[in-house]
């Protein structure tokens, strides 16, 4: 790591606002995807606490709750809320405004905007600090669940999506372009042929055709979008290899008698990394767009994972009403994220010197 940082491939990165920008954004993004119930104000499990008087709120909304114990809450240990988040302790019931009396909390509940309804709880039923005021930065959805918890909570989502994409197309292109440029003949024949096939099909329906044959899902979306960006990579790495074997270093491997599968993996791989790179990073941003489209249409990530798509989805009809940031918000984070690995990948294109530097 630290021989990257000294390397002239840094230095020339370094230079390209952009993509230094760009990845400060994705560097950010992984903090907040990794520690995201620490992070989000709704630490419940997807950010998924639902409060339905006070749906469709809009930003800076503020409300007073009064905090009931749940009768059987649940402790979780930092790995779990790290992973799953954390149930919440108490149930929020939001309120006007309250009184103490010695043994209970007498309070105004909040129905409407003009309605409200009288309780009281003892003491003991509710918090040490029984009352707590929340601000919704970014307001409400229509069930009533905090919009800037999901966006933090729905990072984890596309960046997940990104991630396995990339590993599944990498690793399924690198094999099959490498065999095809490797030993041409008839296997460049037969593996460019069924890239051909592949490459015909619209994506979309071909994701489309995967999901509804593998049935809707987190982990499926992964598999969908994966198996249908390997082609890029195929082509890029088969024609990288086509221009590598003849070099002399491969020349010298064959003679010295290594076996084929040590002189890709070995000798080829790491002199082709730098363009692998450049169609991951394009990849990547591809994945997440991908993937916000399928949820937007239903057949991605299910309710109630806090998918970015899935939330355009939810509340696109503010957008024309009185509310339009419940769908901005998520499509924002969609536009800053792939803005960020396209502007990455173009930056690591030029310092990796992908066209040859004289």
């Amino acid at each position: 790591m630290r021989s990257f940082f000294n390397s002239p491939t840094w230095r020339r990165l370094k230079k390209n606002k952009g993509a230094l920008g760009g990845l400060i954004v994705i560097i950010i993004s992984v903090i907040v995807a990794v520690f995201c119930y620490f992070i989000a104000p709704d630490a419940s499990p997807y950010a998924n606490r639902i409060i339905l008087e006070i749906g469709g709120q809009k930003p800076g909304f503020e409300k007073p709750f009064l905090l009931v114990r749940k009768e059987k809450p649940q402790q979780v240990s930092f790995f779990k809320r790290l992973v799953y988040g954390k149930p919440d302790v108490y149930d929020y019931i939001p309120i006007n405004s309250f009184s103490e009396t010695k043994d209970s909390v007498i309070a105004f509940r909040y129905i409407d905007e003009d309605v409200s309804e009288r309780i009281s709880y003892a003491k003991v039923e509710l918090a040490v600090r029984p009352v707590v005021t929340h601000t919704y930065w970014l307001g409400t959805d229509s069930y009533g669940r905090d919009i800037l918890s999901r966006l933090i909570v729905g990072t984890r989502v596309s960046l997940s999506v990104g991630m396995i994409t990339v590993l599944i197309s990498i690793s399924i292109g690198l094999v099959l372009g490498s065999l095809a440029g490797f030993y041409r003949g008839w296997v460049d024949e037969v593996i460019m042929w069924f890239i051909n096939v592949i490459w015909s099909i619209p994506t979309l329906l071909l994701v489309f055709a995967i999901t509804l044959a593998l049935g809707k899902g987190f982990w499926q979306v992964f598999i969908a979008v994966g198996l249908t960006m390997w082609v890029n990579v195929a082509r890029l790495v088969r024609g990288q290899v086509l221009a590598v074997r003849e070099l002399e270093y491969v020349e010298a491997a064959r003679a010295l008698g290594f076996r084929d599968m040590r002189i890709i993996a070995k000798h080829i791989w790491p002199n082709i990394v730098g363009p692998v790179l450049v169609i991951a990073a394009a990849n990547f941003a591809s994945a997440i767009v991908i993937e916000a489209g399928l949820s937007f249409l239903g057949v991605g990530v299910q309710p109630p994972m806090p998918s970015w798509g899935l939330m355009i989805k939810e509340n696109y009809n503010f957008i024309i009403t009185q509310n339009p940031m419940l769908a901005l918000a998520p499509g924002f984070a969609i536009m800053l994220l792939v803005l960020a690995f396209n502007l990455l990948g173009n930056g690591l294109r030029d310092a990796l010197n992908v066209k040859g530097r004289l």
